[in-house]
């Protein structure tokens, strides 16, 4: 037996642990093909939390149904195995869900890893993994940052933000971040390389306090958030800007708010884009070997929220969309 957590109830609103349960799981027999993982790390996405509202599913994943387990990123070491690329011992991310053990068969954002003994394994499902991928490419392949632009990341005390942060920076740019609270501002500031940062909680005119912080305008918003903000942020771009659509949590647990300011896109000859990391599959050893370079040097820093034990994903994940953990939230499972 094993243990999985699976979506009790569709979150209404903001998401609580009781829309989760833990529960045991039956061994099954491993079909011909397929591998079988023990879970070591789970990664925390806030972005998933849009599939788990009734009715939901979309071009890219489906709904997640009532008694089934949550979906999510894992990493996993193989302990049982019938398929020739996933020898016993493998490391293998994959696209799977909050279970302590996997069945698998190599599709679904499945890759083996190679680990490195002097690297903490939960930094391959943050930093190294999906959260550095997501960051990396936003930024490089969309925004394309140069020397001397002004950076507005959204969300930056998240696990994207702190990243997206700390990557504009080494460019040589100015960066702005958006958070929740002074206190995390500071956090921000001085911990993790941000020239400054507007809170909510200090600064509510989020439109006076960019126009102080950006007089000159933003040449590239990295957007976690999505409505009242990307809306605001889109009446202060400078021309030739670009608005890297990375998340939406404004709408994930509350009605969309709507965007008044398109028409700036236009008169700034401005370019909005989103994107999905698994767009990038065949470029992520190339990115983590950019990433782990940086951290290599020490010129990038992983901030991680680690939980312990299956029990403790549904607080963890809670904390995480409402703000009460920094950086990349984690479950180890060792």
């Amino acid at each position: 037996m094993s243990r999985a957590v699976v979506l009790a109830r569709h979150p209404e609103g903001a998401v609580t642990e009781q829309d989760f349960a833990v529960v045991e799981v039956a061994d099954s027999d491993l079909p011909g093909g397929f591998f079988r993982t023990r879970n070591r790390v789970i990664s925390l996405d806030a972005g998933f939390r849009q599939w788990m509202t009734e009715g939901a599913g979309d071009n890219y994943l489906t709904g997640m149904q009532i008694g089934d387990p949550v979906q999510s990123i894992v990493l996993g070491e193989v302990i049982e195995s019938d398929h020739p690329d996933y020898p016993l011992g493998t490391m293998v991310s994959a696209r799977t869900a909050w279970e302590e053990q996997s069945v698998l068969d190599g599709s679904d954002l499945c890759s083996p890893l190679e680990v490195a003994n002097d690297v903490p394994l939960h930094q391959y499902m943050g930093i190294l993994g999906p959260t550095g991928m997501t960051a990396w490419i936003g930024l490089f392949e969309i925004g394309q940052p140069g020397p001397g632009e002004t950076v507005v990341v959204s969300a930056a005390g998240g696990a994207v933000g702190t990243v997206v942060g700390q990557l504009a920076k080494a460019e040589g740019c100015r960066v702005i971040g958006l958070t929740s609270t002074r206190d995390k501002a500071d956090w921000l500031q001085g911990d993790v390389g941000y020239d400054a940062v507007i809170d909510r909680e200090t600064q509510p005119d989020l439109g006076g306090a960019l126009r102080e912080a950006c007089p000159d305008g933003v040449d590239i918003f990295f957007d976690n958030v999505g409505g009242e903000a990307l809306d605001t942020v889109m009446s202060q771009l400078r021309e030739q800007a670009r608005l890297v659509l990375c998340g939406a949590i404004s709408q994930y647990e509350s009605a969309v708010q709507p965007l008044h300011n398109s028409w700036e896109l236009i008169t700034k000859r401005a370019r909005m884009e989103g994107f999905m990391f698994s767009d990038y599959f065949e470029s992520f050893p190339k990115i983590a070997g950019d990433l782990q370079g940086r951290l290599q040097r020490g010129a990038l820093k992983s901030f991680d929220a680690v939980y312990e034990g299956i029990d403790a994903t549904p607080r963890a994940f809670c904390d995480m969309m409402h703000g009460a953990s920094r950086g990349k939230c984690l479950v180890t499972l060792d």
